[in-house]
C-alpha cells in the first residue's frame, strides 16, 4: 500500500507521498470553508453585539432612571424607618434603663437595709453603753446599800455583844438570886469565896451554851463538878468525818492570873488526850494584853473565845483532812501517773485542742466568707453604676438635651451649664 501511494518526481527524482498531498489539499479546502463560515459568524456576532450594546445602553438608561426613582423612594422610606427605629431604640433604652435603675434601686435598698442594720447596731451599742452606765450606777447604789447593811450588821454585832455581856450579868444575877434563896446564911459567911465560884460557874455555862448553839454537829462533854480537870471537852465532827479531834476548855474568873494554871492544864490535856487546850480567863498573864499562845496553851478572854474556837475547830478539820489525804498516797500517785500517761488522757486533750482548732477554723472561714460577700457586692454595685453611667452617656450623646439629666450622674458644673443652656 505504501509503495502504491508514492510517486517519483520526474524532475528531481524525489519520492512524493500522494496521501500527504491529498490530505494537504483537503485541509486547505476545509480551512477556506471554515474561514468563510467563521467570517460570516463573526459578522453575525458583531451585529448581535452592536444590538446588545444598544439594548445595554437603553437598559442602563432605564436602570439609572429606575435607580434614581428607587433611591428617592429608599431615602424617603429610610427616613421613615430611621424615625421608627429611633423611637423603638428610645423606648428600649428607657425600658432597659428602667430595669437597670430598678436593679440599682434594689441594690441601694439592700445597702440601705445594711446601713439601717449598722445604725441599729450602733444604737444597740449605745444602749449597751447606757445600760452599762446605769448598771454601774446601780452597782454603786447596791454597794452603798451593802455598806449600809454592813454598818447595820456591825451595829447589831456590837449590840449583841453588849446584850451577851448583859446576858452574862443577868445570868450571874439570876444565879445569885437562886443561890441566895437556898444558901442565904452560907453566902453571908463566905461572900467573897462564893462570889468567885459563882462567876466561874456562870462563865462555864456560857462557854458550853455557845459551843452547843454554834457547833451542833460536835459533841460537848461537860466535866462534872468536883472531878479533876477542866470544864468541858469539844469533840469535832463534820458531816463526812467523825472525831476529827478534841479541844479542851477551862474557865477562870479571877483578878490575878496564876502561872501554875498552865502546867496543871497541860497535864489535864495529856491525861484526856486532847489536841488543843484553851484557857478562858479575865486576867491575862504578864506580857499578854490579848489572845495568844503561851507554852502550847491558847489563852483568851470570853469575847475572844467566840472567834478563837471557830478558828481552832477549822484547823483541826484541815489537819484531819491532810492526814486522811496522805493515806494511800503512793497508790494515788501511781494511779495519777497511769492516767496522765494513758491513751484516754491523750485523746481527751486532743479532743479539747481539736474543738478549739475547729472553732478557730470556722471563725476564720466565716470572716473570709463575709469579706468575699462584701467584696462581691461592691463589685456588683460598681458594675451596675459603671454600666448605667456608660448607658446614660451613650443615650445622652445620641439624644442630647432631649434626655433629662440625672443629678447622680452629672457634675455640678455640667448641671449648671445645662440649666443655663435650657434657659
Amino acid at each position: 500500500m505504501q509503495s502504491n501511494s508514492q510517486i517519483k518526481c520526474p524532475n528531481c527524482g524525489t519520492q512524493i507521498d500522494v496521501n500527504d498531498i491529498l490530505s494537504h489539499q483537503v485541509e486547505d479546502e476545509l480551512k477556506q470553508k471554515y474561514q468563510l463560515l467563521l467570517a460570516d459568524q463573526k459578522n453575525e456576532f458583531d451585529k448581535k453585539q452592536a444590538l446588545l450594546r444598544q439594548e445595554k445602553e437603553a437598559f442602563e438608561e432605564k436602570k439609572q432612571r429606575d435607580n434614581e426613582l428607587f433611591q428617592e423612594k429608599f431615602e424617603a422610606k429610610l427616613k421613615t424607618e430611621k424615625v421608627l427605629l429611633e423611637e423603638k431604640l428610645k423606648t428600649k433604652l428607657i425600658e432597659e434603663q428602667a430595669e437597670q435603675f430598678a436593679a440599682i434601686q434594689k441594690e441601694l435598698n439592700e445597702k440601705s437595709a445594711q446601713v439601717k442594720e449598722l445604725n441599729l447596731s450602733k444604737v444597740e451599742v449605745e444602749k449597751l453603753k447606757r445600760e452599762k452606765s446605769e448598771l454601774s450606777e446601780k452597782l454603786e447604789a447596791e454597794n452603798q446599800l451593802k455598806l449600809n447593811q454592813l454598818l447595820l450588821e456591825e451595829k447589831d454585832k456590837i449590840r449583841k455583844i453588849e446584850e451577851e455581856k448583859n446576858e452574862m450579868r443577868f445570868k450571874e444575877l439570876q444565879k445569885q438570886l437562886e443561890d441566895q434563896k437556898r444558901l442565904t446564911e452560907e453566902m453571908k459567911r463566905k461572900q467573897e469565896q462564893g462570889s468567885m465560884q459563882l462567876q466561874g460557874e456562870v462563865q462555864e455555862l456560857a462557854i458550853e451554851e455557845w459551843l452547843i448553839s454554834n457547833f451542833p454537829l460536835d459533841t460537848i462533854e461537860e466535866i462534872k463538878k468536883g472531878a479533876r480537870g477542866g470544864d468541858c471537852i469539844q469533840t469535832v465532827h463534820t458531816r463526812s468525818e467523825q472525831n476529827c479531834g478534841t479541844i479542851y476548855y477551862e474557865s477562870k474568873r479571877t483578878k490575878d492570873f496564876q502561872v501554875g494554871w498552865i502546867e496543871k492544864f497541860k497535864n489535864d490535856i495529856r491525861e484526856k488526850g486532847a489536841n488543843i487546850g484553851v484557857l478562858v480567863t479575865d486576867a491575862m498573864p504578864n506580857g499578854m494584853e490579848r489572845m495568844g499562845l503561851k507554852e502550847g496553851i491558847w489563852i483568851c478572854n470570853f469575847d475572844e473565845f467566840k472567834g478563837l474556837c471557830a478558828v481552832l475547830r477549822e484547823s483541826i478539820i484541815q489537819i484531819n483532812n491532810a492526814i486522811a489525804s496522805q493515806e494511800n498516797k503512793g497508790d494515788k500517785m501511781h494511779l495519777l501517773y497511769d492516767f496522765l500517761t494513758s491513751n484516754t488522757f491523750r485523746m481527751q486533750v486532743e479532743a479539747i485542742v481539736e474543738g478549739f482548732s475547729q472553732m478557730r477554723i470556722d471563725l476564720e472561714s466565716e470572716k473570709r466568707a463575709m469579706q468575699r460577700i462584701w467584696k462581691q457586692r461592691e463589685k456588683q454595685i460598681e458594675k451596675v453604676i459603671l454600666n448605667t453611667t456608660d448607658m446614660y452617656g451613650s443615650i445622652k450623646g445620641i439624644a442630647g438635651n432631649a434626655i433629662q439629666s440625672v443629678k447622680a450622674l452629672e457634675l455640678p458644673e455640667l448641671e449648671d451649664e445645662n440649666e443655663t443652656i435650657d434657659e
